[in-house]
């Protein structure tokens, strides 16, 4: 990347890395990018985009001028026609509608209709698919014509928390872009850049469990009383205790397994890394944990891993909440 050159991003340091060194001729048709929601897999996917449709010449895949006639759509917003942007599910839809990209219509075959379309500035295209689900498998069998036969100039890119729900036909066929979490100081800048003043945005961040989602919740007051309720019940089950009060309803299940998750990893860390825990405001009660031993710490994961996937089913809360408390039960004393 040249110094005329910007590529605007706080953290990503290991995509930041592995993208730095390709080149258009080197960069592949579709990429996954997965991580935690809120440590920037979007805002990096729309620069990249931005990056590749720069009409500014240099020599890798990273960089715009901000000031050329595609960027100037990027910045001001406005649909740019070789940048096409989704979030959410893909449908199946009628084959004669036409295709409404952003809207909620948009259909898979739609999808593939327009990746086979030449680039009206002669250059590349670039779609980006937002938190990637499907309506059905038909609508997944659509999308795969894509994988199978890759227009010449086209790029994929497809953002998710849990890559695991990308259907295996597509993950296979894609390269995975793991995105870390956020360190606090990270978090306290992008929020200070959200114009946030120098105290709430240390608040977020100390709030944050390294995640600017979860920084905006808790300065917005959304997620404070669960999170407070999640740890407090994660301290009585470490200690051995069991809780008479449940953080979990169906409402409140997937912000407090993340919280539960993060304490779990920051215990984890204090003990094996010597690194600051992210969850600062809990950083005492963490260190009055004995230490997490490695077989213990991977049974703990795996069962909160188990809990966010019955989470996304019609499994009681309370069926979820008691596997992570038989998890963790007893795993402090070994």
């Amino acid at each position: 990347m040249t110094g005329d050159l910007q590529f605007d991003v706080i953290g990503g340091g290991g995509p930041l890395a592995y993208f730095s060194v390709l080149t258009r001729e080197t960069i592949a048709h579709a990429y996954i990018f997965s991580g935690e929601p809120g440590v920037g897999k979007r805002t990096f996917a729309r620069r990249l985009a931005q990056s590749l449709l720069c009409e500014a010449r240099k020599d890798g895949v990273l960089g715009y001028d901000a000031s050329c006639r595609s960027c100037r759509l990027f910045v001001s917003g406005a649909r740019h026609p070789d940048f096409l942007e989704h979030d959410g599910t893909l449908k199946i839809g009628e084959r004669d509608a036409a295709a409404r990209f952003g809207g909620d219509e948009l259909g898979a075959r739609d999808v593939v209709r327009q990746l086979s379309m030449e680039s009206y500035s002669g250059g590349m295209r670039v779609l980006l698919l937002g938190d990637l689900d499907f309506a059905t498998h038909h609508a997944a069998n659509a999308l795969l014509k894509f994988f199978e036969e890759p227009p010449a100039g086209v790029v994929l890119l497809i953002t998710t928390p849990s890559p695991g729900r990308v259907i295996a036909t597509i993950r296979s066929r894609a390269l995975e872009v793991r995105f870390a979490l956020l360190t606090r100081t990270e978090v306290t800048e992008i929020l200070r850049r959200k114009g946030y003043d120098a105290g709430d945005a240390e608040k977020g961040a100390h709030l944050s469990q390294g995640s600017v989602t979860r920084a905006l919740a808790a300065l917005e007051g959304e997620q404070a009383s669960v999170r407070a309720l999640a740890a407090n019940w994660f301290f009585s089950v470490a200690a051995g205790a069991t809780p008479t009060e449940s953080w979990a309803t169906r409402e409140t299940l997937d912000a407090g397994l993340e919280t539960i998750k993060g304490l779990v990893r920051d215990w984890a860390a204090l003990h094996y890394t010597k690194s600051e825990p992210l969850s600062g405001d809990y950083a005492e009660a963490l260190r009055s944990l004995p230490p997490l031993s490695s077989s213990a710490l991977d049974d703990v994961l795996t069962h909160l891993a188990g809990a966010q996937r019955l989470a996304r089913t019609n499994v009681s809360p309370a069926m979820a909440s008691e596997l992570v408390r038989m998890a963790l039960t007893g795993k402090a004393s070994r």
